[in-house]
């Protein structure tokens, strides 16, 4: 069940708002749960054990991580987090990479005349999410940043949330437990405020993103004999547009509907390609997944306290397990480490900090968004000769033209839309109609923006009824 479905939009959503309107106000953390758990197996199917099993696991462990003053107790404490931890962990490492390591060891044992068996595991919705719940709840209870949760429904409430459980934003604990024991009042506000972004996020999604989804499939699926200068950027172009209105819509909705349950979740984009570094780039983009890794690996490691060449260990580290957090495929790990290659030549280079410079900013941020597409072609390409194929035909122009697929896929509405999406992320940051409708603290903002849905949110819902939607590209994650 998609946010972009009729099923969601039409029974779900509706049905669910109204219970929460209407049951007494600590009863609100059952219903938000149990709709989530039901949400949740309605694509997850036998998964949602896993989801259980989890909760139930880290929901114990909890109370008995807070700080003790009594250091035998302590080092026990220490013993049961690592414990619980590694739990974790195995659960995402077995259902996300065991079948990607049994490939590996199948062709390393190839290359011997062995054999060595193929193992395919169904990849659960959302575990790459609410294993990192998991661990940011006892983490931080065992810092002492905050105490654990005593009410089940409450614990289950945070990390089976329907709006942030299957593509996020990750919503680290601290930044939530002191909403989840409040009886939240103000319901009619909440709606009030939520709802336009929810919407908001549901026209980028359904208008944009999955406008342009065919055209770039046809641009990734050409032949390598077939593949043209101007397709390889069309598709590059295509898919940099594609997977920012797709991930950022999904995030506007997860926000908005959180919203309208009564929490407050945290933004996860701030116009990442307006960036002019790659640094940059990473403090805007996907955000609640970089203060993951900064506070939960990062920092532990040492981030930057132990001298320059740790800090570029740590910052490689940090990108390898991004990568890979992504998926398994080796399309990933060089992705990770592309990026994580561009920060640390920023800091040694010292290009990290944008320049005062107008011209020199302007420069540096066409540079940027020029290697963050890059980048993008290994996140899309299937395998890492699609995408080196592709990158090499963007990098030697040449004639040729469109295939009669990709060009048929290629409709005026098509590019319509991709202008559109290309005006609204390229403007100034400091001016023009991009930062208004990306933007959601100024009140221009909200003008244009209520002009913009207008129309949007009619089209999206014509889109929605007639099934012209698709799953949202961070599902597969």
């Amino acid at each position: 069940m998609s946010f972009a479905s009729p099923l969601f939009l039409w029974y779900f959503l509706p049905l669910l708002l109204i219970a929460v309107l209407v049951v007494p106000r600590s009863g609100r953390n059952a219903v938000v749960a149990v709709a989530s758990l039901l949400f949740y197996a309605s694509g997850a199917g036998g998964a949602t054990v896993l989801l259980l099993s989890c909760i139930v696991v880290n929901f114990l462990a909890g109370p008995r991580l807070e700080p003790s003053r009594w250091p035998a107790e302590r080092r026990r404490q220490r013993w049961l987090l690592t414990g619980v931890v590694g739990f974790n962990l195995a659960i995402l490492l077995v259902w996300k990479y065991a079948g990607f390591a049994a490939e590996q060891l199948k062709v390393l044992a190839g290359w011997f005349g062995g054999d060595f068996p193929a193992l395919q595991l169904a990849l659960p919705i959302g575990i790459s999410f609410y294993t990192f719940h998991h661990i940011s709840y006892v983490v931080d209870i065992y810092r002492g940043e905050r105490p654990a949760l005593r009410s089940p429904v409450a614990f289950a409430t945070y990390i089976s949330m329907f709006p942030q459980l299957v593509a996020g934003p990750i919503v680290r604990y601290r930044e939530i437990a002191d909403q989840l024991p409040q009886r939240r009042t103000h319901r009619l506000d909440d709606f009030a405020a939520g709802f336009p972004r929810f919407a908001w996020g549901l026209t980028k999604k359904v208008v944009i993103a999955d406008t342009l989804a065919p055209m770039v499939d046809a641009c990734f699926a050409t032949p390598s004999e077939d593949m043209t200068f101007a397709i390889a950027w069309l598709g590059a172009i295509g898919y940099t547009m594609q997977l920012y209105f797709d991930f950022s819509g999904y995030s506007d909705m997860a926000i908005g509907l959180g919203r309208m349950l009564g929490f407050r979740l945290p933004e996860n984009f701030a116009r990442p390609y307006s960036s002019v570094t790659i640094t940059e780039f990473w403090r805007r983009w996907h955000m609640s997944l970089s203060r993951w890794f900064r506070d939960y690996v990062y920092v532990p490691l040492g981030g930057n306290r132990h001298g320059t060449a740790k800090t570029y260990r740590n910052l490689l580290i940090i990108f390898v397990l991004t990568g890979f957090w992504h998926g398994a495929a080796w399309t990933f790990l060089i992705w990770g480490l592309f990026h994580g290659t561009l920060l640390v030549l920023e800091r040694r280079f010292g290009r990290a900090a944008a320049p005062a410079d107008p011209v020199a900013r302007t420069a540096r941020r066409a540079a940027t968004f020029l290697l963050v597409v890059a980048g993008w072609v290994f996140f899309r390409a299937p395998d890492v000769g699609t995408a080196l194929d592709v990158l090499g035909h963007m990098l030697v122009p040449d004639l040729g033209g469109l295939t009669e697929v990709v060009a048929a896929s290629v409709t005026n509405q098509r590019l319509f839309f991709l202008l559109v999406a290309l005006v609204v992320v390229l403007l100034p940051a400091g001016g023009g109609t991009g930062p208004f409708l990306e933007s959601v603290r100024t009140r221009e903002a909200y003008a244009l923006r209520a002009g913009v849905l207008t129309v949007g949110l009619a089209y999206a819902g014509l889109l929605v009824a007639t099934g012209s939607f698709s799953p949202f590209l961070y599902y597969q994650f």
